[in-house]
């Protein structure tokens, strides 16, 4: 009605079959820069994708990882939460490094949020070491040994006010208390000196305010404060957000070596190269849902973004949308 009264409109969407329906030109932009403009009646979803991602559909995907062990040591079976979660449903092994992409409003950081115990379920369960893991707030996850790098580390993973030290210790104080209550400022200063040095935090000393630190070594204090605190599962969400390219190496490193060591690891991000070159499977979400899993061998950037988009698309068409990433051919 707008437009056949002659108003322009800009449309902005990550739904490609909504842009494709209402738009006379697609125009796709990438990391703040101007692609392409092109015409919706023409342009196939396929080639706004490879717009979208600056890769063409055939380049190859990237070197796979290491395989982690076959031993299960979390289980998520449907998960629900209002409409945020719906039924899902994923396994994470050993010394695995499980990506979870998805486009802004997916559901995947819920999913973390839920697992940690910030937010409560609906129904499901969350099976740890095959046995139910009763979760109820983040101290009963710790307990568990899950830790979880908040997409807001400063908001939620940081006491800025502190020095490396005291974040470092923040999730584990009784290991550092006594019979009445007193911090053994001496443990407390040999874990942090320990950590600075295992994972190569730049910082004048163990007394240096964490909020005078650069971004890298901020989320370098976080991963410092869960491994003090023993945990083997840990929840990484957006862990390169707003941090230059060279600390971005030094945390895949750390987090393939954390793999190594046995560690497992939940991985959101929203970087698709980054998901690729550092999983061993992907989990894809649209809307809540789980549309798809890729072994990291098979994934593709636009393999990733049609299951990114697929639920609206099938919605959009009219079509049932299969649910815990079995696509329309599974079944």
């Amino acid at each position: 009605q707008f437009r056949d009264r002659g108003v322009g409109i800009v449309y902005i969407s990550h739904r490609l079959e909504e842009l494709k329906q209402i738009s006379d030109r697609i125009t796709v932009m990438r990391d703040g820069h101007y692609v392409d403009t092109v015409d919706a009646a023409t342009v196939t979803i396929d080639r706004i994708i490879s717009m979208m991602v600056g890769r063409t559909i055939f380049e190859s995907a990237p070197e796979v990882p290491e395989h982690p062990d076959d031993e299960i040591v979390l289980e998520a079976r449907n998960l629900n939460r209002g409409t945020a979660i719906k039924d899902v449903s994923f396994t994470l092994k050993r010394g695995e490094i499980l990506g979870f992409a998805g486009l802004m409003g997916a559901g995947r950081t819920e999913v973390a949020r839920a697992i940690f115990g910030a937010d409560p379920l609906d129904s499901g369960e969350i099976y740890i070491n095959g046995k139910k893991a009763d979760i109820a707030s983040p101290r009963d996850a710790v307990r568990y040994g899950i830790g979880y790098l908040s997409e807001d580390r400063k908001r939620y993973g940081l006491a800025l006010g502190l020095d490396v030290e005291a974040n470092i210790a923040l999730a584990s104080f009784r290991q550092f208390t006594g019979m009445l209550g007193v911090v053994n400022d001496g443990k407390t200063a040999k874990t942090a000196h320990r950590y600075v040095d295992a994972l190569s935090i730049k910082t004048p000393g163990i007394e240096q305010r964490v909020r005078n630190l650069s971004g890298g070594n901020q989320q370098k204090v976080v991963i410092g404060k869960w491994l003090t605190a023993d945990t083997d599962i840990l929840i990484f969400d957006e862990p390169t957000r707003g941090i230059d390219v060279g600390a971005k190496s030094e945390i895949y490193k750390l987090l393939n070596e954390l793999a190594h060591q046995g560690k497992s690891i939940i991985m959101i991000s929203s970087e698709l190269p980054e998901i690729l070159r550092m999983s061993h499977r992907i989990v894809v979400m649209c809307e809540g849902r789980i549309t798809g899993e890729l072994a990291a061998g098979e994934a593709t950037q636009e393999g990733i973004m049609r299951f990114a988009t697929q639920r609206s698309v099938m919605l959009a068409m009219g079509e049932d949308v299969p649910s815990n990433g079995q696509t329309a051919e599974q079944g």
